[in-house]
């Protein structure tokens, strides 16, 4: 029973939307379930997002470091995108992928990745959008929190309603 639990919460941390239908498959009770499922999916989520807040920390100190060794190699492959890195641009560079970026950011914000996180983007995912796009935005981690706990709800009332949906 422990060692279901414990695959359970795991399961809870990576891939939110696949907990429920293996709640049903392995056999476990609602009243350990449910609590299970939000209890691993906040816990992802808040190891992710601190997680990928210390590795984007490190990333933006060490790629300065490792382009000032490569800069010397302009011709090498990494060579033109190092030197955008040591020089300051003086004008800002709009790319497609820039452009993107502030598209999706504009129409669906901080609720998109909120709401979509737990069912159509996976945890550790969702932690490092949250987590490099909103890194000051204090209401981030209570959202995500709340989105969790609904949809674990939700789906989990969902297959309890129907049991002979997945199976």
């Amino acid at each position: 029973m422990l060692f279901k639990v414990f695959q359970l919460f795991l399961l809870a941390s990576l891939k939110y939307v696949l907990t429920v239908p293996y709640v049903m498959l392995i056999d476990i009770e609602y009243k350990y379930a449910l609590p299970t499922i939000i209890i691993g999916g906040i816990g992802g989520f808040l190891f992710f997002y601190f997680l990928s807040k210390k590795v984007l920390g490190i990333f933006r100190k060490l790629i300065p470091l490792v382009c000032r060794f490569i800069s010397g190699r302009v011709n090498s492959r990494f060579g033109k995108v190092c030197i955008s890195w040591i020089r300051p641009r003086q004008k800002p560079v709009f790319t497609l992928r820039n452009r993107m970026i502030v598209r999706v950011k504009k129409s669906y914000g901080l609720w998109g990745i909120v709401i979509a996180t737990p069912v159509l983007l996976s945890i550790p995912v969702g932690a490092f959008i949250a987590s490099h796009y909103y890194a000051k935005d204090k209401r981030v981690i209570g959202y995500m929190i709340l989105s969790i706990t609904g949809w674990g709800v939700i789906l989990s009332s969902v297959l309890l309603l129907f049991p002979g949906l997945i199976i």
